[in-house]
C-alpha cells in the first residue's frame, strides 16, 4: 500500500463549489461515521485537556483539510456542542461556498473594521448548533492580518461564546499562516491523503508546525480506498493517528 505519491495538480473545485457535506447528507455513512471516528480520537487525545480551538492543515494545496474540517465542525455539533468554523485560508477560501453564506463580510473585515459586529460575520448554518465564519474578501497582507493582536483579541472573544472554535487554514509547506495561526490555538491536525502527499512535504510541514511550538496532536489520512484499508471500517478516509512526539 503506497502512502506516499508524486505530486498532484492544483485542485480549485472547493473554492468555486464548496466541498462535501457527507456529515448532512448521508449522515448515517460509512464515510460520516469516519469522521465522528476523528472527533472521538482528538476528544480522547486530549482527555487531560480542554481543546477550545482546532486547526487542520495539509502539507500542500488540495490535500482535502477544507473538506475534513467541515465535516467534523458538523460531527461535533451533532454531539450538541456550539461549533464555531474560520474559513482561515485568506487565500483560497471555501467555508462560504460549502455552506451557501455571503462572503462579503468575514474574518478579514472584523480584522480590519475599527469597531468589529461579529453578528454580521459569522452566520447561523442549517445544522444546529453550527456556525461559521467566513474568510470575508481575499486581502492583500493574510499574514499580517492573522499575526495582529486584533487576531489574538477575536480567538479569545469567541472563545467566551462557543464550546469549540475549528480553524480551516493554508498549507503548512506553502505559506506561512498556519504556523502564525497554529502556535495560538490548543491543537494542530495535519491531512495526509493517501497516495498523494509527498513524504519529504510531509516531513517539512511537521517540522515547520514543531519549530513554532504547536501542539501536533494527529494526523488524519484520507482518501484512501476500500481495497487499501482492507474493506471493512474502510472509506473514502481512512481515519486518524497520533504523533508520538508531543510537543
Amino acid at each position: 500500500m503506497a502512502l506516499f505519491k508524486k505530486k498532484k495538480q492544483l485542485d480549485s473545485s472547493s473554492m468555486k463549489n464548496g466541498v462535501g457535506l457527507i456529515t448532512v447528507t448521508k449522515p448515517t455513512s460509512s464515510i460520516a461515521e469516519q469522521f465522528r471516528t476523528i472527533r472521538t480520537n482528538v476528544q480522547f487525545s486530549s482527555a487531560d485537556r480542554q481543546l477550545k480551538t482546532l486547526l487542520f492543515t495539509s502539507a500542500d494545496p488540495s490535500e482535502g483539510k477544507s473538506t475534513i474540517s467541515a465535516n467534523v465542525a458538523v460531527t461535533w455539533a451533532d454531539q450538541g456542542n456550539k461549533v464555531l468554523l474560520i474559513d482561515s485560508d485568506l487565500r483560497r477560501p471555501a467555508v462560504a461556498r460549502s455552506f451557501r453564506v455571503s462572503n462579503s463580510q468575514g474574518l478579514t473585515t472584523i480584522l480590519t473594521a475599527k469597531q468589529a459586529n461579529l453578528s454580521e460575520s459569522i452566520h447561523e448554518t442549517e445544522v444546529p448548533n453550527l456556525y461559521v465564519l467566513p474568510s470575508g474578501p481575499v486581502p492583500p497582507n493574510p499574514s499580517e492580518l492573522l499575526n495582529s493582536s486584533k487576531m489574538d483579541q477575536l480567538l479569545k472573544v469567541l472563545k467566551e461564546q462557543f464550546d469549540i472554535i475549528i480553524l480551516d487554514v493554508p498549507p503548512v509547506n506553502k505559506v506561512t499562516d498556519a504556523q502564525i495561526l497554529a502556535s495560538k490555538v490548543d491543537g494542530v491536525i495535519l491531512v495526509v491523503p493517501q497516495g498523494i502527499a509527498l513524504k519529504g512535504a510531509v516531513l517539512r510541514a511537521r517540522d515547520l508546525l514543531k519549530k513554532v511550538n504547536a501542539n501536533l496532536i494527529g494526523a488524519v489520512l484520507n482518501r484512501v480506498t476500500d481495497a487499501a484499508s482492507g474493506g471493512y471500517y474502510g472509506g473514502y478516509y481512512g481515519g486518524y493517528y497520533g504523533t508520538d512526539d508531543k510537543k
